[in-house]
This record gives structure tokens, C-alpha cells and sequence, in this order.
């Protein structure tokens, strides 16, 4: 796996430890997932969630440190966990994923390439600014002369400011992971699939939507667009002269029988559904325009009713949102078998994270 041993001392990203939980931080909430291996397998031990006032997170960024930590440590004290060891994500304008082919060469030679050509890759001017590692995934399909990697790269200042909130609130940062490759491991362990199979795992969230096209359980496209829920709620807002919160809970309960608000929400849902069809039409013209089999959806907006059949028409892929327990069972002391169907689609980058606890390869 990654490791961006250079992020700062003794932190590694996109690598495996044992007591970990998962931490998701969204522009609209946060998220803990506890997940725990047991001879029956994997099971949820305990999900916690937590509102985000407006204006701590925008975009991916983050605006407030304090608030953020003031707010780490008021969940972790819901939870009543006593480990503080984490693994986190990011998405948006905090991390760039990138696909590139180069030359076969040694792993070594090519980290110093991108080193010092990295901005013929990445939209920095400066590689001294960024944190950056890189994965080979093997001999390119149409030239076995060359291979493809896959680049992450985050600046500095950026993961910097996370990680001070987070040291913050007293919080012991052991991975550090990106939204996109969280939904790919909660993947691998729900989802039986074969080596040429491709999925398409869309997580519209509050502020930014993640959009993660993976083949034989490996990523193999990634795009992060700032549009999400949010904009459906303001516009909602908007509409109807309400305030955020009644938007926001009329977008996710909205009554199948109430047609005029049902049709309304998905008229705004237009901009956002628009961006998963381009951005899945130049995947398919850029990768040869493989068969992709599945879209499976997660995120808050995710629970939108009518929003899967519309993108199913509209992609003409199936579509449905993911389910992260199908192979993953939950304590029934800490969780009710109605909370499980309500935090499914919310659930899916924390539960993600969550099983990076253990060692990956």
C-alpha cells in the first residue's frame, strides 16, 4: 500500500495498524466507526455520528481548526472509547489522485522522477509544498514497455491543518487515507467481484461528491467534484423559505406521496447528476469504453427517493446504493437493527477506514 512516510514523522498514510478506529470527517458531520474482527468475522461494534455546524469545513477545507477539535472531543466522549487511535480521510481540494503511465523503471527511480518533474503530473508549482507517494499497479494493458501508477499528492498546509485539529483534540493519527480508497476497501470486503469487473462508487456528500471507478477491487479512476448535498438543501432553502434544517430533513424524508416536493428535489438534484454522467462519459472514452457493471451509491444524498432510478436511466448502468454490512455484522447491545438501515449509506468511507485497523499489503 501507500505510505507518505514524509507527511510528518511517524505517520503513515495509506498503511495498516491494529487499534484503530475510523474517523470520518465531513463538511456536515462526523463520523466514528468502530469496527472489530472477530472469528465470525468483521462486526460494527459502535457507530457515532455528530452534526457540524456550517463553516468549519468548506469544500474539503479546513476553516476552523478549534471548532473541528472542540467537536472531536465532545464524539469521542459520546463513544466512551478509551483508544484515540484513528484513521482518517481526505477528498476534495485537499488531495489530488492521479493515474499516469511512465516508463518501466525501479520503484526508486521513479519516486525521484516525480520529485523533481512531479508538476508535469500535478497541478502544484512547488513539489517542496506537497506530500506525495505513489502505488505501481502494474504493466500498462496496450504497452507492457510501460506501467501505470497512481499518484497522490496532498499540500501540505492543508493536511498540516487537519492534523493540528486533530492532535488537538487529543487524538492519535495512525492513517491518514483518502475517501475514495476508504469506500474501495469497504468494497473489497462486501462485494464479491471478478478481475475484470468494473463498479463505479459514487458518495455524494455534503459538500463534495467522490466518484471511484474500480476494476478487480483496484482503483483505476478517481474525480472529486465540489458539488454535493448541500447545494439540494440550499436550493430547497430557497425554494420554499425555510430555514437549513428544515431543508435539509424535507430533502432526506420527503414522502414518496408528496410528488410536487419529490420532483422538486430532483430538479435540483440536476447539477449534481450531470457531473457523475460526464465524469463517467470521459471514463469511458478516455479507458476504451469498458463495460461497467454496477453504480452503487452512499452519502447522505444517497437516500434521496428517486435519485438511483434516475442515474440508472440516465448512465443506463444499474444503480443502487452500496450496502456496507453485507458481510459485516453489528453489536445489537450498541446498535438497533433501524439504525443500521438508516446509517447504511452514511456509513460506508467511516466503516472503510474503520477496517484499516488491520495490516494491509
Amino acid at each position: 500500500m501507500l505510505d507518505l512516510k514524509s507527511l510528518i514523522s511517524d505517520l503513515k498514510l495509506f498503511s495498516g495498524s491494529k487499534k484503530i478506529v475510523g474517523l470520518d470527517i465531513g463538511s456536515n458531520s462526523i463520523k466514528l466507526a468502530e469496527v472489530i474482527s472477530t472469528n465470525k468475522g468483521y462486526v460494527l461494534n459502535q457507530f457515532v455520528q455528530l452534526p457540524l455546524p456550517q463553516g468549519i469545513i468548506a469544500e474539503g477545507v479546513l476553516v476552523d481548526p478549534h471548532a473541528l477539535s472542540s467537536k472531536l472531543k465532545e464524539l469521542f466522549r459520546q463513544s466512551g472509547l478509551r483508544g484515540r487511535g484513528i484513521a482518517t480521510s481526505l477528498s476534495g481540494n485537499s488531495v489530488i489522485v492521479k493515474k499516469v503511465t511512465f516508463a518501466q523503471m525501479e520503484e526508486a527511480e521513479l519516486r525521484d522522477l516525480i520529485r523533481d518533474e512531479g508538476g508535469k503530473y500535478l497541478p502544484f508549482d512547488n513539489m517542496d509544498d506537497v506530500n506525495y507517494d505513489f502505488q505501481i499497479l502494474g504493466d500498462n494493458e496496450f504497452n507492457p514497455s510501460q506501467m501505470d501508477v497512481i499518484i497522490v499528492a496532498a499540500k501540505k498546509d492543508i493536511v498540516n491543518n487537519y492534523l493540528d485539529a486533530l492532535l488537538d483534540a487529543g487524538l492519535n493519527v495512525m492513517i491518514m487515507d483518502v475517501d475514495s480508497f476508504a469506500l474501495e476497501t469497504m468494497y473489497e470486503v462486501n462485494y464479491k467481484y471478478d478481475n475484470d469487473e468494473i463498479v463505479v462508487i459514487v458518495n455524494i456528500g455534503a459538500s463534495i461528491t467522490n466518484i471511484n471507478v474500480i476494476k478487480g477491487g483496484m482503483s483505476i479512476f478517481t474525480r472529486d467534484f465540489t458539488l454535493g448535498g448541500n447545494s439540494i438543501t440550499e436550493a430547497l432553502q430557497g425554494h420554499y423559505n425555510i430555514t437549513f434544517e428544515e431543508a435539509e430533513n424535507n430533502k432526506v424524508e420527503c414522502s414518496p406521496d408528496d410528488v410536487e416536493l419529490q420532483n422538486c428535489i430532483l430538479d435540483f438534484s440536476e447539477p449534481i447528476c450531470s457531473e457523475i454522467e460526464r465524469s463517467i462519459d470521459y471514463f469511458r472514452s478516455t479507458f476504451g469504453g469498458e463495460n461497467i457493471k454496477h453504480v452503487f451509491l452512499s452519502g447522505g444524498s444517497a437516500r434521496i427517493n428517486g435519485l438511483t432510478a434516475t442515474l440508472s436511466q440516465r448512465l443506463n448502468i444499474e444503480t443502487e446504493i452500496i450496502n456496507p454490512f453485507l458481510e459485516i455484522g453489528y453489536n445489537k447491545k450498541n446498535i438497533d437493527a433501524i439504525e443500521l438501515e438508516n446509517i447504511s449509506p452514511i456509513a460506508a468511507v467511516a466503516i472503510g477506514l474503520g477496517l484499516r485497523r488491520m495490516d494491509d499489503k
